[in-house]
């Protein structure tokens, strides 16, 4: 389906490893400043029979038992019941039946180490229990916010549907040009056909901007270095955006993104249920594995009650007695605060120094298969380690030792004791210099979903944009023309295809130079990436790569189609270049009669 130009709506939504959350602005909407962003309360089944509006849809999808509930209890308004529910009712049976629940959907579809199309979750779920492809997961989710749109705001006017919108789809910094892509199949299967994806850290600055948009250049200025520490369900993700002037205006442009690191809430969820199980194997009870899996789910309630209310002190912690199905008996407990806190301050957020690395080990040499979460649990050795790298390769400037500012998001981030550490250490990693300046944020769910539609206005020329372009430049390799020699292979020049910081979505032509693309054969394409040339343009050709700063990537082997007569024949060919919105470099060689087309990761280092 083509969009139009401009359409009446701009959405935000956030797939998120524990909640989505979705926020709007109808840009027809006058105001002072300017269309008002507002939340979508999404409205899902959250208990049989009762269907609420509410501002989060929890990531979770529950596969039912052939009669497990009174038929048309799950009925939804635009729908009559499935085999399947998504949302707050999803959540709170999978504590009761955990191995029917679908959590962390979002995690799998970024696991390079599983089939992502595939037949996986719930993982590890009984041979009873009908199993679907993380990308049908998320796709559910995603599915379930366009029939509620549909219903609430649509309602019937083919101009207002969400896939009729322009929509921001919001993703790990940290995810790799694969998982963006499955998350773009994701939302084409939910009906979704064109969506832009933005990457989490930026649209929670983004989100930063709007809420104190008279006021944010007051909070910063030029110099200042702001880490994105982006704390949520299922990663930790890092990125640093620095402030400087262009026309006597202040300019913000994002400098470093840190890996993909598999360490969240997930990880914290399961640290408490283990301690809760430890506790209670001393009081003389033992849970099984199917027990140990609810109490995973019931220990995540207690956290999130724990962490959004200040007065609350401990909250139950309730274990369904054994069995598949629910049946009579319970083992109740509580977590406490003061447990929790210690648990989470000295396992996740330890104190350490900025030479501190990771733990990058196993134990044991046979592992089972899973999610492949990080070794170490230590986000402030994650984060020691992502500051120290971008220090060492010049991404920070001379003058700067670390950080100048801090912008938390992410549930995890709800907690104020975790805040305080993190300020405390990175203080103390700057010559222990105090101020760092938090910039407050607002909603720490919705954060991300509001950055998504205020990126959304910017590009409309309403608001301030954050540059983000690439943080190295790009090379492809070129075989130079020369005679065969006994021995000795063609040399390779490289050739520029990426400056440093080309911006994301924009494209560009070598109209004047031609080249020879071996077609109807298996060949390698050479890709090479420097940190250090910042001054090279599309179009130039380095001859002596390897004095040069230039470091060969991994190559990408393919076999691109000819036309009969052509195979292994150089086709003529002209070079188009594009750096996608998703983070992929797109190359199009492009002849008289043909175009091909190779894709090749920018994210990935």
């Amino acid at each position: 389906m083509e969009l139009p130009m401009q359409s009446r709506y701009i959405v935000g939504i956030d797939l998120g490893t524990t909640n989505c959350a979705v926020a709007y602005a109808d840009t027809f909407e006058q105001a002072d400043d300017g269309p008002v962003i507002r939340l979508f309360r999404v409205p899902q089944v959250v208990a049989p029979g009762t269907v609420e509006q509410r501002q989060l849809l929890p990531s979770f999808s529950y596969q039912l038992a052939t009669g497990e509930l009174p038929e048309g209890s799950l009925n939804l308004p635009w729908q009559e019941e499935e085999r399947f529910v998504v949302g707050a009712f999803a959540g709170e049976r999978g504590a009761e039946v955990p191995d029917r629940v679908i959590a962390s959907s979002k995690s799998w579809l970024s696991y390079s180490g599983a089939d992502r199309t595939a037949p996986l979750l719930p993982w590890g779920a009984h041979e009873e229990v009908p199993l679907i492809s993380p990308i049908e997961a998320s796709s559910r989710l995603l599915k379930h916010i366009r029939h509620a749109w549909n219903h609430e705001i649509a309602a019937g006017a083919p101009d207002f549907l969400l896939e009729s919108q322009e929509i921001f789809l919001t993703v790990p910094a940290s995810f790799d040009a694969t998982a963006r892509e499955l998350t773009v199949r994701a939302a084409e299967m939910a009906g979704m056909p064109r969506v832009t994806l933005l990457e989490e850290p930026q649209a929670a600055f983004y989100a930063w901007i709007e809420s104190s948009p008279k006021s944010w250049q007051s909070e910063v200025g030029v110099g200042d270095v702001i880490l994105v520490c982006d704390i949520g369900g299922g990663t930790t993700d890092f990125s640093l955006i620095i402030v400087s002037e262009s026309n006597g205006e202040l300019e913000l442009k994002r400098i470093a993104v840190g890996d993909h690191i598999l360490l969240g809430g997930d990880n914290i969820d399961l640290a408490l249920a283990y301690a809760i199980r430890n506790r209670l194997a001393g009081e003389g009870i033992k849970l099984d594995n199917w027990q140990m899996r609810g109490l995973l789910h019931s220990a995540r309630r207690a956290k999130e009650q724990i962490f959004e209310n200040r007065d609350c002190d401990s909250h139950p912690v309730t274990i369904l007695g054994k069995g598949r199905r629910v049946i009579g008996g319970t083992i109740s407990t509580e977590l406490t605060r003061k447990e929790m806190e210690k648990i989470v301050l000295n396992g996740f957020f330890p104190k350490c120094t900025e030479t501190d690395r990771p733990r990058n080990r196993h134990d044991a040499g046979l592992k089972e298969l899973g999610l492949p979460y990080a070794s170490d649990p230590a986000v402030m050795k994650h984060l020691a380690w992502f500051l120290q790298r971008h220090r060492n390769e010049g991404n920070l400037p001379d003058e700067v030792i670390g950080p100048t500012a801090v912008l938390f998001n992410g549930g995890v981030m709800k907690a104020e004791p975790l805040k305080r550490r993190i300020i405390e250490i990175v203080e103390s990693w700057n010559g222990g210099k105090k101020g760092l300046k938090v910039l407050s944020s607002g909603s720490l769910d919705l954060a991300v979903a509001f950055g998504g539609v205020y990126y959304g206005l910017a590009r409309r020329g309403r608001g301030i944009r954050i540059r983000s372009g690439t943080e190295r430049s790009y090379y492809i390799g070129i075989e130079t023309a020369m005679p065969a020699v006994p021995g000795i292979s063609a040399p390779i020049k490289t050739l520029c295809v990426v400056p440093f910081g080309m911006e994301e979505g924009t494209e560009a032509d070598l109209p004047d130079r031609e080249f020879g693309l071996v077609v109807g054969e298996p060949v390698s394409f050479r890709f090479f990436g420097s940190t250090s040339r910042h001054d090279d343009e599309i179009g130039n050709i380095i001859e002596d790569w390897e004095e040069e700063g230039i470091e060969e990537l991994v190559p990408l082997e393919t076999e691109l189609p000819a036309e009969a007569g052509q195979e292994g024949t150089p086709v003529r060919v002209r070079l188009h270049i594009k750096v996608t919105e998703i983070g992929t470099l797109e190359l199009w060689f492009v002849s008289e009669t043909k175009r091909w087309k190779l894709e090749f990761s920018v994210r990935q280092p």
